[in-house]
């Protein structure tokens, strides 16, 4: 690599570790690491296209990113978005760090989850036509349908 030249790769760590900066890191000891770890193997995977039922690692749906990120570190959960809800033990808004789950009611049920990532943001993969992106959970969209929060870890 030529001195002084930026390279992708260096992009995305950059933005890495400036997201997780940002989190809450108080406490936790081991478990704030696990859940960093499990957040930044899912924003590595910003860009990857959103495709019902995908794990990984070229496509994704919401549960396969969470899915995907947790067994990256060695973590094994459940598969769907209803059954990572019911086996995450839950987590106040105010309490939310790197690598926990927040929940949303779309269309009347409980269909999407994404990863946190601090700084109330989240990564996610939105739908089809969309990729693996990051959004705000101020965002009035995710607020009005965010219906809970866990962790797996």
């Amino acid at each position: 690599m030529a001195r002084g030249r930026f390279v992708p790769w260096q992009a995305v760590m950059l933005l890495l570790l400036a997201l997780l900066a940002g989190c809450a890191t108080t406490g936790g000891g081991k478990d704030v690491a696990v859940g960093e770890q499990i957040a930044v193997q899912a924003l590595a995977m910003t860009g990857k296209p959103y495709r019902y039922g995908g794990s990984g690692p070229t496509a994704f749906d919401c549960s396969g990113l969470v899915h995907y990120a947790h067994r990256q570190v060695g973590i094994q959960v459940p598969r769907t978005t209803a059954q990572q809800y019911r086996h995450a033990k839950r987590v106040p808004r105010s309490d939310l760090r790197a690598g926990d789950l927040v929940f949303f009611r779309i269309q009347g049920k409980l269909s999407h989850v994404g990863l946190c990532t601090g700084d109330g943001r989240f990564v996610h993969a939105p739908s089809s036509g969309r990729s693996v992106s990051i959004a705000h959970l101020d965002n009035p969209y995710w607020r009005k349908r965010l219906v809970g929060a866990g962790r797996l870890y």
